[in-house]
């Protein structure tokens, strides 16, 4: 990777003529079959971009109680596109609650803000929503005449999760936000696709979010590599994250909560506000905040690591 992106050919993609980054986006508008893409700095843009591509001043988009693009993004639907988060709750699987979703539907009344877009995450805290899931939000987006956005960070771990191919998983959404980086390993960059009228107003909103970059070819082609030859790799991060899972439930004081894809939860009994920095001290970087950690397993850890891992945490919860 490295390789590639000192050999990339570059240009100035604020005036749309770096070729590295066009044929990102072309390359990626093709894997999801999509009219168009736009690369940005991060996912955080890149669901920004969409969200304001959607929506207009006074707008609401739906969205799950837990979703990034509501918990873990500043704010930004709100705080720059004036754009009101209307969230509902999510059910154990990550998807969110259509009946609660209906009664949030405002009322076209100058009382309240337009509802204009429904947002889902695929993966979800690690969790795979199914095809017949993304159906349902695409048909309870036509009922009511809304967009619907998907927020794909690691929409090829659920891609990989599912056997499907990433077009099958994005087919139902209006716009899709795909991270280059986590697992995939690049080192900067998400892509927004989209029709080509969506992605063209995120363009324009990529410029007025300080997305705008020049001689971007040199990361792009980073991420250009990672889809042309990471994808297939997430299953290791999955058979990993099982192997952590398993090792974790052995050692006495930890309950594994959940695991699914590249994602491993547990809790501690007690709490033991030490634990992380003395980890760090082994080498091992996981935060245990209030006695839960969340684990991601991505293509820089091996097996061999996640048995080191493992044998770090027994050691300092046997002292």
């Amino acid at each position: 990777m490295r390789a590639a992106m000192a050999a990339a050919e570059v240009g100035d993609d604020v005036w749309g003529d770096d070729p590295t980054v066009n044929e990102l986006e072309r390359y990626t508008a093709e894997l999801l079959d999509t009219a168009a893409a736009l690369y940005v700095p991060s996912g955080t843009q890149s669901n920004l971009c969409g969200l304001m591509a959607h929506c207009e001043r006074g707008d609401e988009y739906i969205v799950g109680h837990h979703a990034h693009t509501y918990m873990y993004e500043g704010g930004g639907a709100a705080v720059l596109g004036s754009i009101q988060p209307q969230p509902v709750p999510t059910d154990d699987t990550g998807m969110l609650d259509l009946d609660a979703a209906t009664e949030a539907v405002k009322p076209d009344d100058s009382h309240f803000a337009r509802t204009r877009l429904l947002c889902l995450e695929n993966t979800i805290n690690g969790k795979v929503l199914t095809t017949k899931q993304h159906q349902a939000a695409r048909d309870f987006a036509d009922q009511h005449g809304l967009g619907l956005h998907l927020d794909g960070a690691r929409l090829w771990n659920a891609a990989v999760w599912l056997g499907l191919s990433p077009a099958e998983v994005a087919a139902p959404f209006d716009s899709v936000s795909v991270c280059l980086s986590k697992g995939l390993g690049a080192p900067v960059g998400s892509v927004l696709c989209g029709t080509e009228e969506l992605v063209g107003k995120a363009r324009r909103w990529r410029k007025l979010l300080g997305g705008g970059m020049r001689q971007a070819g040199i990361i792009a082609a980073g991420g250009l590599f990672a889809l042309q030859h990471h994808i297939d790799r997430l299953a290791d991060d999955h058979a990993n994250a099982q192997r952590l899972a398993a090792g974790l439930d052995a050692i006495d004081g930890i309950t594994v909560t959940d695991c699914d894809t590249n994602m491993v939860f547990s809790q501690l009994e007690g709490h033991d506000p030490t634990l992380s920095k003395r980890l760090e001290g082994r080498g091992v970087l996981a935060d245990w905040r209030f006695g839960r950690s969340r684990m991601v397993l991505h293509l820089d850890v091996s097996e061999a690591d996640v048995d080191a891992t493992l044998e770090a945490i027994a050691a300092e919860l046997a002292t």
